[in-house]
């Protein structure tokens, strides 16, 4: 199941204590103090990785905590440092801290960022010794690691964004042009989580179906609007089911976008015009074409039923990203 927003409790490691400890040495009647310190506690640490599913493992975990520093020892030995705590998070996730706000995006695999900072260990009384104190008996305890509350919110990467209305044919172009194995069907919302296709080396994704209202949380709502704000480009799919009324439906979807962010009508776009084999007569589908090229933008046309209409899209698809 497909999780992009998820929130936990975490916690560094508290800091080793420090310990009082005497050195015993043959004809030595009264070593001085070798008490070490205690190792410092373990921080917790986010990694970027690229498996999108990720989240997902963290569905049923609700605290993470980094090891605690070891005690120090005699002999001046130190205690051991706390293992920090590696939490791998997919990349495109923003890991906001519920308490204070602050905000971090995960925006290249292998990027790292220091969640919680371990706490220092305590000093033993080595530390203590002075000329006049040849002989402390004090040592102190490790310090409490900082802790926190997490949200984290997965905004997919990807250089085309597949939207349009439900059964608009999203899925199945994705489908017919990668080796996705996206779930379509009649109905709609049959795509319930986002999937992704690797097209000659572009990720594609396909965006759940948009109805009107969604920016206001109707249908599934804001929930996948986030996920086209860091795509490169998108495709709006418009289907020919909706003939008479296919400008109606894109400006719909673009009001959605607009209303969720007004940037999201900057992104580059191309418009395909889905399902033309519902279109007994070529000349409706060339009068669409011009209706929509007026808009500026380059316009395609798609037949999922038709090898010959999968190829050129294809092709023509592939050369409009190898000129970006």
């Amino acid at each position: 199941m497909f999780i992009d927003e998820i929130k936990f409790h975490a916690q560094a490691g508290r800091g080793g204590d420090g310990v009082v400890r005497w050195r015993r040495e043959k004809f030595i009647d009264k070593g001085g103090p070798n008490g070490g310190d205690g190792g410092r506690g373990g921080s917790v640490i986010a990694v970027a990785v690229s498996d999108i599913n990720l989240l997902s493992k963290y569905k049923h975990k609700k605290e993470f905590k980094a090891e605690r520093g070891d005690d120090g020892a005699g002999g001046s030995r130190h205690g051991k440092d706390g293992k920090d705590l590696i939490i791998e998070l997919p990349i495109g996730s923003i890991i906001t801290n519920i308490e204070s706000g602050a905000s971090v995006s995960l925006d290249k695999v292998g990027q790292k960022e220091l969640l919680l900072k371990g706490g220092m260990g305590g000093w033993g009384n080595e530390q203590f010794k002075t000329s006049i104190n040849t002989t402390p008996t004090k040592a102190t305890k490790g310090k409490l690691g900082e802790q926190g509350n997490f949200k984290i919110e997965l905004e997919l990467f990807a250089d085309i964004g597949l939207i349009g209305l439900p059964n608009a044919g999203k899925s199945s172009l994705l489908n017919a042009v990668t080796h996705a194995q996206a779930k379509i069907g009649s109905y709609q919302f049959t795509t319930l989580d986002p999937n992704l296709g690797d097209f000659y080396g572009k990720i594609i994704a396909d965006i759940p179906g948009l109805i009107e209202g969604a920016s206001e949380g109707k249908g599934l709502g804001i929930k996948f609007l986030k996920h086209t704000k860091r795509t490169n480009m998108l495709a709006h799919l418009v289907s020919f089911e909706n003939d008479k009324d296919m400008m109606k439906v894109y400006k719909q979807i673009r009001k959605e976008l607009g209303a969720y962010d007004k940037a999201m009508l900057d992104k580059e776009e191309v418009i395909v015009l889905t399902k033309t084999d519902v279109v007994n007569d070529q000349k409706i589908i060339d009068k669409k074409v011009k209706e929509f090229e007026k808009l500026g933008k380059p316009v395609l046309t798609l037949s999922l039923y038709d090898d010959t209409s999968v190829k050129k899209f294809m092709k023509d698809l592939a050369k409009m990203l190898k000129d970006k």
